[in-house]
């Protein structure tokens, strides 16, 4: 089919739909201490902000995409902007614990049906000579969410009412809305897709019961009943769930696509690139607020470099891939990555702003690169018509990275930092500062913040270690180039 010549306009509207979801979570970080407060939430209850959001999210991606295949992208699109702008409303004024979670599980089902379909559109609107820089600004736009959340949260929170925080994703929703209402253009299969309730369900409780046991690896360890069961008992439904879709002659996914190399490993080595790039974003903020002593605001100006970087990385990937490949392209990516994080393991008590600053930045480049060259390799190869199920697989894998990056980072800075301390310290570098300020102890406060930094630089090691096996595997299996005739295999239904 012919490009659209609005298409760059339409990419605006996906990118404001991007935006409302990347704030959100960054948003509900900085207002956890003050919900606890306003709702007299239990720590229990402040656990499940975030995991019932988590969990609603990741259990929505595929049935997302299939409903957008089969009814209209730019329906579920709209559908799940006014479910974001109505959600927001209602954690706004949730009065009490419960309600505040019923409303995060509307805007988990919302992120899932925005994140989705932005990332099936990229694959309509644009060709595969457009699509690498396309994703770039997607991507630049997901990661914009993590200076933006903590600046207008943290100023909200310091001069007005909190549920502000919330409400101020309404109008970006609506806006997103409009945007969406008259720059994007619909899409659907040709043929519609045919609805697989027994995959829908089993794909729905498997990454579920494997979201939540990770959230649980992250607060209650490797070893709890809890993880185990819900890792185990998510694995097992998820190849229940392989082995139905290889037996439908119209399965939810086409379990045909993993055998192009191009699909496989764009989402895999996409999925691998988000896990190293936890790594800063779940240490690096607590290194601003605990070590260098900012607040929230002053943690979201620090996250810039890093989305200056990836910017950066992304934008001219299309121009290097088509250059020298996207197996170069990712390779190289992967490898600055790596590099970078190798340098940011250096990050000691006392570092320079500015060096910290000039790692982010090489995080973000190298980031840009592998990220944006990966993902549009998978879409590549994705028929027209499916495009919102394969955008779902994308995002379902790289959604679980964060809850397992975080459990294993997590898990390996925990270690390291409660081998430095001892007593109530080693609940959390927050819980050793709040110790030492009570009992006026310099030096158990100079022990905390070292054992923290010693843990982050470890995490940050693993993290290389992640990116570096990355581009290992890009040169293993990635495509040298991809065949432009691979994705079109079924038409795509174009209305208004």
């Amino acid at each position: 089919m012919d490009r659209l010549p609005g298409r760059w306009w339409a990419l605006i509207a996906l990118n404001l739909a991007v935006l409302a979801g990347g704030i959100d979570g960054t948003v509900l970080s900085v207002a956890l201490p003050t919900l606890a407060g306003a709702l007299r939430a239990t720590e229990t209850d402040l656990q499940w902000f975030t995991s019932g959001y988590l969990l609603v999210m990741a259990a929505a991606m595929l049935p997302a995409g299939l409903l957008g295949d089969r009814f209209g992208r730019k329906k579920v699109m709209l559908i799940s902007l006014a479910l974001f702008a109505a959600g927001s409303a209602a954690c706004a004024f949730a009065p009490n614990p419960s309600a505040f979670i019923a409303a995060r599980v509307v805007l988990g089902a919302a992120c899932a049906g925005l994140v989705v379909m932005a990332l099936a559109a990229l694959s309509v609107l644009f060709d595969d000579a457009e699509r690498p820089r396309a994703v770039g600004v997607w991507a630049g736009a997901n990661f914009l969410g993590l200076p933006v959340g903590p600046l207008l949260g943290g100023w909200l929170l310091t001069h007005y009412w909190w549920g502000w925080v919330f409400l101020l994703n309404v109008p970006i929703a609506l806006a997103g809305l409009l945007a969406t209402i008259f720059l994007l253009p619909e899409s659907r299969a040709a043929e519609r897709p045919g609805l697989d309730f027994g995959g829908i369900l089993l794909s729905i409780a498997g990454l579920a019961l494997v979201t939540y046991g990770l959230v649980s690896a992250g607060e209650n360890g490797w070893t709890s009943p809890t993880t185990l069961g819900g890792i185990a008992g998510g694995l097992l439904l998820l190849a229940a769930f392989g082995w139905l879709e290889s037996r439908l002659a119209r399965p939810l996914i086409d379990l045909a696509l993993f055998r192009v190399p191009a699909f496989t490993w764009g989402v895999g080595l996409a999925a691998i690139g988000v896990l190293a790039m936890v790594g800063v974003l779940f240490t690096m903020p607590q290194y601003f607020q605990a070590v260098a002593g900012t607040d929230a605001m002053g943690s979201g100006v620090r996250l810039l470099p890093l989305i200056a970087g990836l910017l950066v990385g992304a934008l001219p990937a299309d121009r290097l891939a088509a250059r020298v490949g996207p197996k170069v392209t990712v390779a190289a990516g992967f490898l600055v990555l790596g590099a970078a994080l190798l340098v940011g393991a250096r990050t000691g008590v006392d570092s320079s702003p500015w060096f910290v600053a000039a790692w982010m930045a090489g995080v973000g480049l190298g980031m840009g690169m592998a990220l944006s060259t990966a993902a549009s390799g998978a879409l590549a190869v994705l028929p027209e018509g499916r495009s919102g199920v394969g955008a779902a697989v994308m995002q379902a894998l790289q959604k679980l990275g964060g809850p397992f990056g975080s459990a294993v980072l997590g898990s390996v800075l925990a270690s390291v930092y409660r081998a430095h301390v001892a007593g109530a310290a080693q609940a959390s570098v927050f819980a050793g500062l709040a110790v030492a300020a009570r009992t006026h102890s310099p030096e158990l406060l100079a022990s905390v913040r070292a054992a923290f930094v010693d843990g982050m630089d470890v995490a940050l090691l693993v993290s290389a270690a992640i990116a570096m096996a990355g581009m290992l595997l890009a040169v293993a299996f990635v495509p040298g180039r991809v065949a432009a005739v691979a994705r079109r295999e079924e038409p795509v239904a174009l209305g208004s």
